[in-house]
């Protein structure tokens, strides 16, 4: 890794300050209602313990979520696979499950699971659920015949094939679903500390909000930011270990 690739996320982030606190010059904007970076600055530092202490409980509810909704995505790619029959019953499932807006789920959700962890975990496994399910399961139906054909004249048993041809080929389109989940994952969690939470970034920034504390709700954005972005590149580069047997274009 060049200088120059450890450089350009901080020229990036600069650029960006720099263009936060242009547009706070330009519009005159007050600070409750647009403050500037040195300000959310200054709120990041007094509160850092505030902050982070709320920043690790929707860590938690992040990190859940992906895991089980990518356990849970992953065992359904699997079943539709293997089995012709849960095809017709599930897919209509999964249909379904995306054409109903999950978010209008959050309340049903708070209301079973509680006001917790639990009713979190569950939004954002809802969210990653079908994205890992269906990227996973295209890649497991487009294995290369000639793989397939190749396996069956050796006598190769269903399992084998599985195992050796069929996961290996599947995993850089389950990668692809796995990143697009590290992207929506930090939304579920939010959502459902909008909805109804003790604690968490979402429920930071909703009380923050309603007392006018702007900075503090931009503080709580850059913290819930910056998470995602070390989830979405710790996924990236774990995606990345899985399929460095697959030269990248």
């Amino acid at each position: 890794m060049s200088a120059l690739d450890l450089l350009r996320p901080l020229i990036v982030a600069a650029g960006l300050l720099a263009l936060w606190q242009a547009a706070v010059w330009l519009t005159g904007a007050p600070p409750f209602i647009l403050p500037g970076p040195v300000a959310v600055a200054g709120v990041l530092a007094d509160k850092a313990g505030l902050l982070a202490y709320h920043a690790a409980i929707t860590g938690a509810e992040i990190l859940l979520g992906l895991l089980l909704g990518t356990l849970f995505g992953g065992a359904s790619a699997l079943t539709l696979s293997a089995f012709r029959p849960a095809r017709r019953w599930l897919m209509p499932v999964l249909v379904v499950s995306q054409a109903l807006p999950v978010f209008a789920l959050a309340p049903l959700l708070t209301l079973w699971f509680g006001y917790g962890m639990a009713s979190k975990v569950a939004m954002a496994t809802l969210i990653i659920y079908f994205p890992v399910t269906s990227a996973f399961y295209d890649g497991l139906r487009r294995t290369e015949l000639g793989w397939l054909d190749l396996a069956r004249t050796m006598g190769a048993s269903k399992l084998s094939t599985l195992w050796r041809l069929r996961l290996p080929a599947a995993l850089p389109a389950f990668g692809s679903g796995l990143r697009v989940a590290a992207a929506v994952a930090p939304i579920g969690a939010v959502v459902g500390e909008w909805v109804g939470s003790s604690a968490g970034l979402g429920y930071l920034m909703l009380h923050a909000n309603a007392r006018m504390q702007v900075s503090t709700v931009f503080a709580a954005l850059a913290v819930l930011a910056v998470l995602s972005l070390i989830l979405f590149f710790a996924v990236d580069r774990g995606v990345r270990r899985l399929t460095r047997w697959r030269p990248e274009a």
